[in-house]
């Protein structure tokens, strides 16, 4: 994430770097205050990073102002996916009452909600945001607060075929969210959908 406008071309170096390695998959990332922000936004495509993430909170910006929407604009040119950090009651930049404006105006753009597209306030997120053509939803930094019933119940609701594997590395890391995970009652063909085949689906991945 460029977490200020001066950081957002190191980082997207890095992602480029890193991108070359078969074993990654990078995505790169601007800030909406960044004077160049669009131009890097070109930059990440050409260099063909396959998305691009955002941290409404970390950024400050809402998902549904003018400068998100200006981020919006081209990366739905690229047609490449847009991740984007969603819902946190300390803050009022990524909930879905922000998100669902955005999604409206750019029926085109992939976006993956992170957290089932509202961390901390999942079921509301679902209420809102469920069944929307051009979400999809990933389970990172959610399965430790959600029962595995609930759980279940939101992957329902977004539909098995529209949800990411994710952790949130460093912060939780891949085993013991696997367990978690293992613990949903789910059918194999959905615990494949959601741990390869979405995303491979998603990001042209052979």
């Amino acid at each position: 994430i460029a977490t200020n406008p001066r950081q957002q071309r190191a980082v997207n170096d890095f992602a480029m770097e890193l991108n070359k390695n078969p074993s990654f998959v990078a995505f790169g990332s601007v800030h909406p205050d960044a004077p160049d922000a669009l131009e890097e936004l070109e930059r990440i495509k050409d260099a063909g990073l396959k998305g691009v993430k955002l941290h409404p909170d970390f950024q400050q910006f809402a998902m549904n102002e003018e400068r998100a929407f200006k981020i919006g604009e081209i990366v739905s040119e690229g047609k490449v996916p847009m991740l984007v950090h969603c819902g946190d009651f300390r803050y009022n930049y990524s909930n879905p009452e922000h998100l669902k404006p955005f999604l409206e105006k750019f029926p085109d753009l992939t976006v993956i909600g992170a957290h089932f597209a509202g961390w901390s306030m999942w079921e509301k997120a679902t209420e809102e945001l469920a069944g929307t053509s051009n979400l999809f939803v990933d389970c990172s930094s959610s399965l430790y607060a959600l029962s595995p019933e609930t759980a279940k119940d939101l992957i329902h609701a977004y539909g098995a075929d529209r949800v990411l594997w994710a952790t949130d590395f460093p912060m939780w890391e891949s085993v013991s969210e696997m367990e978690m995970f293992n613990k949903i009652d789910l059918t194999e063909e959905e615990r494949n959908l959601i741990l390869y085949e979405n995303a491979a689906k998603l990001l042209g991945l052979k």
